[in-house]
């Protein structure tokens, strides 16, 4: 994970928080702390599901989502009309494989495929910023299911 501490990461969110007009409030931090400390994907729902207290109301936890996801805090992956999933975006890069079938997301990083993307950029005369890599198909649990 990149080296960003909690504390560093509380304060930047209350600047973050005072720079769009928005109280800080501990149910704010409930949704923070619960995003930096996610070792997985996490829906909204998830995330109400697992913070009991304090009580956060559902639209908190979408309008917080937003503002971390814009701030760069957090990154999602849309599943179209099922929504999207979550997960803290200040770690250290990955892409994704997603099973079509039960959504479980197995994260990977390869050499090959990151030097690739820069070598064609380069012919391109293309500068990346960031990039996303999704690769859709079937896990192997559900492949069993389907044979």
């Amino acid at each position: 994970m990149k080296n960003v501490t909690y504390p560093k990461l509380l304060s930047r969110f209350k600047e973050i928080l005072k720079n769009n007009s928005l109280k800080f409030t501990t149910q704010r931090e409930a949704i923070l702390r619960f995003c930096y400390n996610s070792k997985d994907h996490f829906t909204p729902e998830d995330l109400r599901n697992k913070i009991k207290e304090p009580k956060i109301g559902i639209a908190t936890i979408y309008r917080t989502l937003a503002l971390l996801e814009v701030e760069k805090i957090i990154t999602s992956i849309s599943f179209g009309a099922d929504g999207k999933k979550y997960e803290f975006g200040m770690k250290d890069h990955h892409d994704h494989m997603i099973c079509d079938k039960c959504r479980k997301m197995i994260e990977f990083t390869d050499d090959k495929i990151e030097e690739r993307q820069a070598a064609i950029a380069k012919s391109h005369k293309f500068l990346i910023k960031w990039h996303i890599l999704q690769i859709h198909g079937v896990c192997e649990e559900c492949a069993k299911v389907v044979n």
